[in-house]
């Protein structure tokens, strides 16, 4: 008989009902994972109380159930509403750019999936590792900022490009290395330079002070070029100022900023673009009492 029903009966049946078995369990857990808490504790007391609202005879069977369903009803009201407010909260985030709009299901469909497919393995891992890293990166931009590696300078030379009026600039020569000066030969030395002659030509005024250690004839040899090239350039000796105030920072018509995180043996290990106000305001102060303390005579 077995053999007769065998033709008609999907072959996965026994597949089918292994994970009916253990299909039931999962989505208790899933109804329980997306329960708002407060409904679950709800359901939970309304439960509790018809059950000794009956073993303790205070109410009659029917007076029991009615209360236990009443709060039932009460905890699943209140979480119908929590569901409906993240909805709303959901669909007014996504109330953005067309390019969120599009993407952030997508985005969020594929972490999903390299989860939940893979689960167990590094590309899990690494799934929640780069949703992590992207979370950190995005509240930075919310915040006014972008932060990238030292040898990105894509920020520091568009920035000069667009500047209009004015450039305000703070560059340490590191105390260690006194008198090096091969960032400004580098390839990023050498496009920002030329993006600073470039609004040099539009009229933007650039104010720079290097402060030193030792004054070399390379030092020397620069300060003298850019002022030739109609930059406004003075040098601050090494301890004049407090510390923490050499940084390398530049700040471009008093809305945006960029600040250069520097490594231990004297490299840009990271360096952050900003128009965070806060940022802006917090380089211009440094600026003003470096530039104020700096000699710019020859």
């Amino acid at each position: 008989m077995a053999r007769d029903l065998a033709p008609d009966m999907p072959r996965d049946v026994p597949r089918r009902r292994l994970r009916g078995r253990g299909g039931a369990s999962d989505g208790f857990a899933r109804l329980v994972a997306h329960t708002d808490p407060v409904a679950l504790v709800g359901i939970t007391l309304s439960i509790s109380l018809s059950v000794i609202l009956d073993l303790t005879n205070a109410a009659s069977g029917v007076e029991s159930l009615l209360a236990g369903l009443m709060g039932i009803t009460i905890s699943l009201l209140v979480d119908s509403l929590a569901r409906a407010e993240r909805r709303f909260h959901l669909r007014t985030l996504l109330d953005g750019p067309p390019w969120l709009v599009h993407t952030t299901t997508e985005l969020a469909g594929a972490m999903r999936e390299a989860a939940e497919q893979h689960a167990g393995t590094r590309v899990a891992t690494e799934a929640q590792r780069r949703y992590e890293q992207f979370r950190l990166e995005a509240e930075q931009l919310a915040q006014g900022r972008i932060i990238r590696r030292g040898d990105e300078d894509e920020d520091l030379v568009g920035a000069t490009r667009g500047c209009v009026h004015r450039l305000d600039a703070l560059t340490n020569v590191m105390p260690r290395v006194s008198g090096e000066l091969s960032w400004w030969r580098s390839e990023i030395g050498r496009r920002y330079w030329e993006a600073n002659l470039a609004a040099l030509q539009r009229g933007v005024r650039i104010t720079r002070v290097f402060v030193y250690a030792t004054l070399t004839d390379e030092l020397s040899d620069l300060v003298q070029r850019q002022r030739a090239a109609g930059a406004r350039v003075g040098l601050l000796p090494f301890g004049v100022v407090s510390p923490q105030l050499l940084v390398n920072l530049t700040v471009w018509d008093g809305s945006s900023c960029w600040e250069a995180r520097m490594t231990a043996h004297g490299e840009i290990g990271e360096n952050q673009f900003s128009v965070n106000r806060t940022d802006v305001e917090r380089l211009t102060r440094v600026f003003d009492v470096c530039v104020n303390a700096a000699t710019f005579s020859d």
